[in-house]
């Protein structure tokens, strides 16, 4: 019997066998756990992580539900991908499925400027 969690493994591999960020198209990379979100912008060829952002870098006054946080990190990473003149980028959803969090974070990056 397989567990969500192996799923999602499974989903991931075959998402990024297909998937490959370059130095012209970065790869947006997302990470969801229970409580945060997370968003990379990677460069596989070197390997290395140009631009990251997280939800605690969000400072909100009041508690504020997790979808509306997930769309302000979308706006962040995007925010930050503008100063280092980045437009273009491949969505890399790691093995969730494109609903709920993972998709308000894509429509905030999307709102901000980002193209994928």
């Amino acid at each position: 019997m397989i567990d969500k969690k192996q799923k999602r493994n499974i989903r991931h591999k075959r998402i990024r066998a297909k998937i490959i960020g370059t130095a012209k198209i970065l790869r947006f990379c997302i990470f969801r756990s229970n409580k945060h979100i997370y968003a990379q912008l990677i460069d596989d060829e070197k390997g290395k992580t140009i631009i990251s952002t997280k939800d605690t870098e969000i400072k909100l006054k009041v508690k504020t539900p997790k979808l509306k946080v997930a769309y302000e990190v979308g706006k962040l990473i995007a925010k930050k991908a503008s100063e280092k003149k980045i437009e273009k980028v491949i969505f890399d959803r790691a093995g969730y499925k494109y609903h709920g969090r993972i998709k308000s974070l894509a429509e905030g990056a999307r709102e901000a400027g980002l193209k994928f």
